[in-house]
């Protein structure tokens, strides 16, 4: 089973990049599948949360704190591939309104955003897994850094994903000059 994505029409297979446009939405698709996997795993245990407790009358301790973590996993790479996919927030029509060559320097200037907050995103995630290393979450026992790792990951792939467009639109610049 494939997920089928319309790509953004500044992007073209037969560019030098094509390869690189490949591992890139193979990177993105595979950043899907995994939040995909893990929204299952959370609608399953919370299933088991209401088992549990109307049920069996046991209320397991543990489903919440997993829940949270499930959460920020998704959240960050569902965010990564909506860089890619360019899915993401943004107003369009206000950009679409502008002239050719205006419309271009705001497509950079959005990317460069984006790869700033990507990089602010990883590197402060980072510090986040560093000083939580020896912090358990409760019920669960794993440590605190595994609630900041997809920040780190996320601004990694945000950054590569925001890098890859910047560096796509300036080679078919080119390319169209000549």
């Amino acid at each position: 089973m494939s997920i089928e994505i319309e790509t953004p029409s500044h992007r073209n297979s037969t560019t030098r990049s094509g390869a690189l446009d490949r591992v890139l939405d193979g990177i993105a698709e595979l950043c899907v599948w995994v939040a995909g996997v893990m929204l299952v795993a959370l609608i399953a245990t919370f299933g088991w949360l209401v088992f549990g407790r109307y049920v069996l009358n046991n209320t397991p301790t543990w489903v919440e704190q997993t829940s949270l973590v499930l959460v920020v996993y998704i959240t960050c790479l569902g965010a990564a591939a909506g860089v890619r996919y360019h899915s993401h927030l943004n107003i369009d029509f206000v950009r679409e309104s502008f002239p050719p060559a205006l419309r271009a320097l705001m497509h950079h200037i959005s990317d460069l955003f984006i790869l700033i907050f990507g990089g602010f995103m990883a590197a402060q995630g980072w510090k986040l897994v560093m000083t939580n290393m020896e912090r358990a979450i409760p019920m669960i026992g794993i440590p605190e850094s595994f609630r900041a790792a997809p920040l780190v990951i996320c601004g990694v792939l945000i950054m590569l994903f925001a890098g890859a467009d910047i560096v796509q639109r300036l080679l078919s610049r080119n390319t169209q000059r000549t």
